[in-house]
C-alpha cells in the first residue's frame, strides 16, 4: 500500500510540476509533506537518514554559493565580464553564445555545476539585455553546456564522484574514457545550436556598436570588494579541487568561504540574505524529500531489476546492458534528480557484478573487471547526459531557471522540454556511438 502511495504523491507532483498550474515550490513542499503525514517517510528519515533525506551538502552549497555571487556581483565583475566577451566575438550574438558555452562546459569539468551556473548565468543575463535580445538561447544553451561539460572529470558532476568512490576509479580514469566522449558530444552540440540559434539571433547594428563602444572598465564599481570576494572565490574553488584529500565536503569550504566574505566585505547580511534564492531552495527540499520516499519503497530498484532482466547480462558481454543503461539511466535521472538516482543504480550495478563475473574476485578487481567497465561509463553518461532531459533533471536547470525568472524571463516547462528532448536525445545517440566503437568495435 506504501508503495502505491509514494508512487501516486511523485507521479501527481511530476504532473503538476509538468503542468505549471501551480508554482513548483508549493507543489513540491506538499508533496514532500504528504510523504511524511502518510508516513512514506518518517520526519527522522526525511531529515537525518543516510539514504532518503535531503541532501544538505547541495542545500548549504547552493546558500554558500549564492551568498559569494551576490556579493561579487555588487562589484560589477559580471559587467566587465559581459562586455569583454561581446567585444571579442565582435558584438556577434551567437559567437558570444558559442564562447559562453564554452567557458561553461569548460568550468563544470573542474568546479560542480552549480558554481558554474551561478557564476556565468548573471553574465549571459546581462549581455542578453544589452543586446536587447531574448536571453532564452543563452540559459538552455548554458544548461546543456554545463551537464555536457560536467560528465567530462571525476569532479565535474556529482554522480562521477559517487562512482569513482565505489569502484575506487581515479581521476585520470574519468579523464581517458569521458572526457573524449564528452569533446566528441560537445562538437555535435555546438552544430544543434547552430542550426537551431544561428538564424534566430540578429542585433541591430546600432546596438552591436553601441556594445563596442563602452569602456568595461569602467563598470568595476568597488575595486576592493572585487580583490577580497576573487579572493575568497578563488580559495575557495582551489578548495573544491583538492576538498577529498582533506576529507571535506564542498558544502563546508563553501560556507566557511561564505562566513569569511560576510565579515571581510562587511555587507549587511540581512540584505544579502535576503536577497537568495529561496524559491529554489525549498523547491530542492521538497523535491529530495519526494524522492526520497519513492526511493525508499522500492521503485527505482524495481525498474532497475526489470533492467536486469531484460538485459541478461553475463561474465562474456555486459554490451546490451552497457547500451541499455546508457538510455535507461538517462530516462531515470532525467525524471528523478540524478544524484539519488545513480545512488540507487550503484548497488544494482555491483549485484549484477556479483551475481554473473567468475568467483574468487575481491572487491575492486570484480567492481573494475573489464567486461563490467562499459557499464560503469554508460551509467556515467547517462546520469549526466539525462539530466538535461527535464528542468528537474539537474541541479544546474534548476538554479538557471530560478535565476532567470528573478531576472523577469521565466521559462516554462515546456518551452524547456521542447529544446531539451531533442538535445539529450542528440548526446545519447552520441554517447552510444562512442560506447560500441570505443569498448566493443575498436577495443
Amino acid at each position: 500500500m506504501v508503495f502505491w502511495i509514494a508512487t501516486l504523491i511523485f507521479l501527481v507532483s511530476f504532473g503538476l510540476i509538468v503542468s505549471e498550474k501551480l508554482d513548483k515550490t508549493k507543489v513540491a513542499l506538499i508533496g514532500a509533506g504528504s510523504m511524511i503525514l502518510l508516513k512514506v517517510v518518517t520526519q527522522h528519515e526525511a531529515f537525518y537518514d543516510e539514504l532518503y533525506a535531503i541532501d544538505y551538502n547541495v542545500i548549504f552549497l547552493l546558500i554558500s554559493m549564492m551568498i559569494i555571487v551576490d556579493i561579487l556581483k555588487k562589484t560589477g565583475i559580471f559587467q566587465f565580464i559581459a562586455i569583454k566577451s561581446a567585444k571579442l566575438a565582435k558584438g556577434k550574438p551567437f559567437t558570444i553564445l558559442v564562447f559562453f558555452a564554452c567557458i561553461t562546459a569548460f568550468a563544470s569539468a573542474l568546479l560542480d555545476n552549480v558554481t558554474t551556473v551561478l557564476l556565468i548565468v548573471p553574465v549571459a543575463l546581462f549581455i542578453a539585455e544589452e543586446l536587447e535580445l531574448d536571453p532564452f538561447p543563452f540559459m538552455i544553451s548554458e544548461i546543456m553546456a554545463c551537464n555536457i561539460g560536467g560528465t567530462a572529470t571525476l569532479i565535474g558532476d556529482p554522480p562521477n564522484i559517487m562512482i569513482a568512490s565505489k569502484v575506487q576509479l581515479t581521476f585520470m580514469d574519468f579523464i581517458y574514457h569521458l572526457t573524449p566522449a564528452v569533446l566528441f558530444i560537445f562538437a555535435g552540440f555546438i552544430l544543434t545550436m547552430k542550426l537551431i540559434f544561428g538564424k534566430k539571433l540578429h542585433v541591430k547594428e546600432e546596438v552591436r556598436l553601441k556594445i563596442l563602444a563602452m569602456d568595461e572598465y569602467a563598470l568595476i564599481k568597488d575595486k576592493g570588494l572585487l580583490i577580497k570576494s576573487l579572493s575568497v572565490l578563488g580559495l575557495v574553488m582551489i578548495g573544491f579541487v583538492f576538498h577529498g584529500m582533506f576529507h571535506y565536503e564542498p558544502a563546508t569550504i563553501a560556507l566557511f568561504g561564505a562566513a569569511v566574505l560576510l565579515i571581510i566585505s562587511k555587507e549587511d547580511v540581512h540584505h544579502v540574505l535576503r536577497d537568495l534564492e529561496w524559491p529554489t531552495l525549498f523547491f530542492f527540499i521538497g523535491l529530495f524529500i519526494i524522492v526520497g520516499g519513492v526511493v525508499k519503497v522500492g521503485l527505482i530498484s524495481k525498474l532497475s531489476e526489470g533492467l536486469i532482466t531484460l538485459t541478461k547480462p553475463n561474465a562474456g558481454s555486459m554490451f546490451t546492458l552497457a547500451i541499455v543503461m546508457l538510455w535507461f539511466s538517462a530516462i531515470g535521472a532525467a525524471i528523478v534528480d540524478n544524484i539519488p538516482f545513480v545512488a540507487s543504480m550503484i548497488p544494482l550495478v555491483k549485484d549484477t557484478a556479483e551475481a554473473v563475473l567468475p568467483g574468487g574476485w575481491d572487491l575492486k578487481p570484480l567492481l573494475q573487471h573489464a567486461t563490467l567497465m562499459p557499464v560503469w561509463w554508460s551509467l556515467a553518461l547517462g546520469t549526466c547526459l539525462g539530466g538535461n532531459g527535464t528542468p528537474i533533471g539537474a541541479s544546474a536547470n534548476v538554479i538557471t531557471i530560478g535565476l532567470a525568472g528573478k531576472a523577469g524571463y521565466p521559462i516554462t516547462f515546456r518551452k524547456f522540454l521542447l529544446y531539451s528532448i531533442p538535445i539529450t536525445l542528440e548526446t545519447l545517440v552520441l554517447s552510444t556511438v562512442y560506447i560500441v566503437l570505443r569498448y566493443y568495435v575498436f577495443a
